[in-house]
Order: structure tokens, then C-alpha cells, then sequence
């Protein structure tokens, strides 16, 4: 809903108004982050050692309001999970940087790669994302290489739609 983005996060695209309303009756808190999703989200990987590799910086806000309800759940071991990989580099970012979640506008510089040890994401739900991209090195990063390469094969062996309004996954 603001300007600055050059495409949508696309994994909250799964979400009509009507699951939103049916996930809050549950008790679990929904939480919006602004993301301005740059370049730097597709272009794919091109160095055969991830740890050369880096993604370009992207913009990101969070509320006040956002930011109390994701370090009071932090604080009491509820746990987060983070629609889209733009959204968990985001809130990884805030807490690799802070050391919580804070308020205001920010810049999601991490790159994460293999050996990365999460802080602030404990779920992710993701689309299935092309080879060759940072996103699914992030995906594999925070489910294990291994598993996220079977899920891949029975994606692709059943058919699976991969992309901005593909399948997806939820990892816990």
C-alpha cells in the first residue's frame, strides 16, 4: 500500500480477508510489516561459494504497534512465523541489528546463508521459489538443504506451481 517496492511480496498473497479473520479468532496475532522489495530479491546467485555471495539492501518499516506485539511474543515464547522470505530477512535483520524489533524504517541488509542461526523467525510460509535464487538459499538455510530438496522433487514430480502465484509451503 506504499510506494517503493518494485514487486509484491507475493507469499501474503495466499491470505484473503477471510483467512485473516479465521487466523485472529484462533488467538494468534497477525502482524504487518512494510516491505520494499528491491532487485536484490531476484537477482539469482552467481558465485559457487554462498558466503560471496550478498543480496542488495531493501527497505522495511515497522509499526509501533508491530513491533511491541512481535518482541512481547519474542519475550514470551509464542512463536513467529514469517509470511515470505522478504519478511524473514526483514524481521532477522531487525533483530541481528536491535536485538529486538523496532519501530521505524529500516534497511534489510542480511544476507542469510548456510550456518546462519535464526533469532527472530521460528516458521516460514513460502512459496516454492526458482533455482539458483537467494530465496530458496534462505529457505534451505532455515529448514535444512536436504529437506527443502525433497519437498522440491515432490513439488516438481506433483506438478507444483512455482512462483509469485505458484504453491506453497508451510515450514515449522
Amino acid at each position: 500500500s506504499k510506494r517503493g517496492a518494485i514487486a509484491t511480496p507475493t507469499a501474503g498473497l495466499h491470505f484473503t480477508p477471510h483467512i485473516l479473520d479465521r487466523i485472529n479468532n484462533t488467538g494468534a496475532g497477525v502482524a504487518q510489516i512494510t516491505l520494499h522489495v528491491g532487485y536484490g530479491t531476484f537477482e539469482p546467485v552467481r558465485v559457487t561459494d554462498l558466503s560471496q555471495h550478498k543480496v542488495a539492501s531493501e527497505r522495511y518499516e515497522i509499526t509501533d504497534d508491530t513491533a511491541k506485539l512481535l518482541n512481547e511474543a519474542k519475550s514470551s515464547g509464542r512463536r513467529i512465523v514469517a509470511v515470505g522470505t522478504t519478511t524473514t530477512r526483514a524481521l532477522e535483520s531487525s533483530m541481528a541489528n536491535h536485538g529486538q524489533f523496532v519501530p521505524g524504517y529500516h534497511a534489510a541488509d542480511l544476507t542469510i546463508t548456510p550456518g546462519y542461526k535464526f533469532q527472530a523467525v521460528d516458521g516460514l510460509l513460502t512459496n516454492f521459489h526458482l533455482p539458483q535464487s537467494s530465496l530458496l538459499v534462505l529457505v534451505s538455510t532455515f529448514a535444512g538443504h536436504e529437506l527443502i530438496m525433497n519437498a522440491y522433487r515432490h513439488a516438481v514430480a506433483s506438478s507444483y506451481r512455482f512462483y509469485s502465484y505458484g504453491d506453497c509451503m508451510l515450514i515449522l
